[in-house]
């Protein structure tokens, strides 16, 4: 007679699966899905590249360069590109090689400075006058519409032409004409944020009503603004190319693209090497940005495919 006992330890699973271990689902970072989708989407790959390399060449050709923007060789005076001078010297024997990588850097420190500016007063204004309602919203929207109808690019041209050049006064005054476009749409957004249930709580706590717009309002349209940024710079950087093309933009002793391309037009047919070259630095500069903008925008949006799957 058998003297064996039933022991459930020692019985098989019981299951589809009985050999694979469950492994919990990698959960990742919000932050690190967006950069996954981003990094899929090749053409903005290839726009971060471009735009590293752009700011790489406007800083480190000034640095390493043999001569200045304003150094003369009088042994070529408006010679073409040689292994003397690259991308050949202009009229009064200035290395164009050079000047294209400050007019770069000075047209990048305007963009950025314009679209940073833009980005946070838009925001802030854009949302502010989403939240406190009223009086306050109806002043506002007022002076937007009001500002949306007024012929800004004539008066940019007035400030940066009495300003004498000066690029720290263009970037301030591009700021002041550019920003009530997208406070507009922020302001548009924002009216179905004010209704969330954490806008209430925090209201209902006691939370100021500038805090509430800081750190509630405007952090839950951060893709938005990154975008807007992104964006706002190649806009920056084409707006600042034409008023230094008509001359109201930077000025000598100063340059920038807009003023490199202003003073190579007239002279494309018999030296195009003196337009040639900064508009290739600024073509790239405004593919590259766009390019990144686009990329964004579908990591961004999680209803959009071309970022692929997480």
């Amino acid at each position: 007679m058998s003297t064996e006992t039933f022991d459930p330890a020692m019985q098989p699973p019981v299951g589809p699966d009985t050999t694979a271990e469950r492994i919990p689902a990698k959960q990742l970072s919000k932050w690190r899905l967006y950069t996954r989708r981003f990094l899929r989407n090749r053409p903005a790959v290839a726009g971060i590249v471009i735009f590293v390399l752009m700011v790489l060449f406007s800083i480190i050709v000034p640095l390493t360069s043999p001569y200045k923007i304003d150094d003369q060789d009088f042994m070529n005076l408006s010679t073409g590109p040689s292994a003397q001078h690259w991308f050949g010297t202009s009229v009064g024997g200035h290395d164009t090689w050079t000047q294209t990588a400050v007019g770069l850097q000075r047209s990048l420190m305007i963009a950025i400075v314009v679209s940073v500016g833009v980005t946070v007063l838009s925001a802030i204004v854009g949302a502010a006058a989403a939240y406190f309602r009223g009086r306050v919203e109806q002043s506002i929207l007022l002076l937007i519409h009001f500002l949306m109808v007024v012929p800004t690019f004539l008066i940019l041209a007035l400030i940066s032409n009495g300003a004498g050049g000066d690029w720290r006064v263009i970037s301030l005054a591009m700021i002041f004409v550019s920003w009530f476009f997208p406070a507009r749409v922020i302001w548009t957004l924002a009216l179905s944020l004010r209704e969330r249930e954490y806008v209430d709580a925090a209201r209902y706590m006691g939370v100021p009503g500038m805090r509430i717009v800081l750190r509630h309002l405007v952090p839950n349209i951060g893709s938005l603004l990154v975008i807007n940024f992104t964006l706002g710079v190649v806009s920056a950087v084409m707006t600042e190319t034409g008023l230094s093309f008509i001359g109201f933009g930077v000025k000598l002793p100063d340059i920038s693209l807009g003023s490199l391309i202003g003073t190579g037009a007239a002279s494309v047919t018999s030296a195009w090497w003196l337009f040639a070259f900064p508009a290739l630095a600024l073509t790239l500069l405004t593919v590259s940005m766009a390019l990144i903008a686009d990329g964004l925008r579908d990591a961004l949006d999680p209803t959009s495919a071309a970022g692929g799957r997480a």
